[in-house]
This record gives structure tokens, sequence and C-alpha cells, in this order.
């Protein structure tokens, strides 16, 4: 998988969030995905680059790879890529069921954008260092 630190957060599915078809719409595994990615940049970023920054992401790539039905708990796991890229940054995520097989694999964009600016800027290596390092 990777030799970065991973960060994990549980999700359950709900009646609401269920497709025609018995299963997590497609829409809340995009919804999963930002909320697991933000909860990973609340847990390691300073007050400070929470106050200065924010995310917002330019690119998803996913894989439905199985269904998740109603109730069912699921482990998303994330963790980011290589250096940042100027402004853009990737992160890699997958949500995991209780059985251990992977359900959602996704690798998304994300821009840093300068709060003060309103634009994106470089990703500053103060703000990479807690991401890539194992704590």
């Amino acid at each position: 998988m990777t030799d970065r630190p991973i960060f994990t957060r549980s999700v359950t599915a709900r009646p609401e969030q269920i497709d025609e078809l018995g299963h997590v719409n497609n829409a809340v595994w995009v919804r999963w995905i930002q909320e697991v990615a933000l909860a990973h940049w609340y847990s390691v970023a300073t007050p400070e680059h929470q106050d200065a920054y924010f995310w917002v992401v330019v690119r998803h790539e996913i894989d439905y790879l199985r269904p998740a039905f109603d109730g069912e708990t699921l482990t998303g796991r994330t963790w980011v890529g290589e250096a940042p890229k100027g402004a853009r940054f990737d992160r890699h995520m997958e949500f995991v069921g209780t059985d251990g097989k992977v359900r959602v694999r996704a690798v998304t964009q994300w821009a840093i954008i300068d709060k003060a600016a309103g634009r994106p800027i470089r990703v500053p290596p103060d703000v990479v260092a807690p991401f890539m390092e194992s704590r």
C-alpha cells in the first residue's frame, strides 16, 4: 500500500444513502472521500495552517470495486502520494469492509488555497511534512 502515514476513519451506510440498486450511491462515496480527507487534514495540520489554508478537489479518479449496503460499516484509509507539484497534492483513499475487501479505491488531486489571497499557492514544505513522516 504505502510507507506514508495512514489515517483511518469509519463510516456507516445509512438508509438515505442507498440508491435504487440497493447499495451506497456513488455520490455518497465522493462525499465520504472528502470527509475522510478533511478529517485527516484537521488531525495533522497545525492551527496556524488551518487558519491560513484550505483545500479544494480538482480531480477524482474512483474505482468502484464492490458495493456497500445499508448498515455496513467501512474503514476509510487515506494517505498522501509523492511530494506536491506546485499547488497540487495527490491523496489516495480506500474504503474497506469488515471482511477485509476493498469496496472503493480512489486517487484525488487537491489544490491548496491561501485564504488571505483567495488563490492557489505552491504547497509550503511545512504543510506537507506531517503528511509525509511517520508519527
